[in-house]
């Protein structure tokens, strides 16, 4: 009986932890939506053919399929092309922009050198 005791504990332990992580997956999509929505009604802080320089944050695949390294201007985000194997997270370097997406939410850019 005592086995069954600490088995039904387990149980309620990993429950209310699979809770919590439910509710912070749904907390940081509404987080992304309002960050995306705020975007949407500003003018973006960079301009086409500007030059600036951005930590590199992380890095994703783009729509384009290629590994991009992901910077921000502002909480503007810069998806950067053609970034060296060797720059790594955290890494500052200088950017051109390129282009805008849709919406002018976010932009392309081109990587040209370490900062």
């Amino acid at each position: 009986m005592e086995h069954f005791g600490v088995v039904v504990g387990v149980g309620v332990v990993v429950a209310l932890l699979a809770g919590v992580a439910v509710r912070r997956r749904r907390s940081d999509r509404r987080a992304s939506e309002r960050a995306h929505e705020a975007a949407q009604e500003r003018e973006p802080p960079v301009e086409i053919g500007e030059t600036c320089t951005v930590g590199v944050t992380e890095f994703t695949d783009h729509h384009s399929g290629d590994r991009v390294a992901v910077g921000k201007v502002e909480g503007f985000v810069l998806f950067v092309e053609d970034v060296p194997s060797g720059v790594a997270v955290g890494d500052p370097i200088r950017v051109t922009v390129t282009s805008f997406n849709r919406g002018r939410t976010s932009a392309d850019a081109a990587f040209d050198e370490r900062a």
